[in-house]
């Protein structure tokens, strides 16, 4: 059984929802629309999520700097 590498993970991961939190406690959800060898992700139609799983704001697209990221999960 050949394990999967991560970018493996986050190709299949392309135009599906994630949730990514980054250094500072912050949690990011959003549609996976690209990304490069360095872990930068783009995210459409992203939300700033709370703690207790609510929005706290619409974000829109925006680009995650790989270094700030701490781990991304499917939603």
């Amino acid at each position: 059984m050949q394990q999967e590498r991560p970018f493996d993970l986050l190709s299949k991961s392309l135009g599906k929802g994630v949730m990514i939190r980054l250094k500072g406690s912050k949690s990011i959800r959003g549609r996976i629309t690209s990304f490069d060898a360095h872990m930068n992700i783009v995210l459409e139609d992203a939300e700033e999520i709370e703690d207790g799983g609510e929005v706290k704001a619409k974000v829109g697209t925006i680009l995650l700097r790989g270094g700030n990221i701490v781990f991304v999960s499917p939603v």
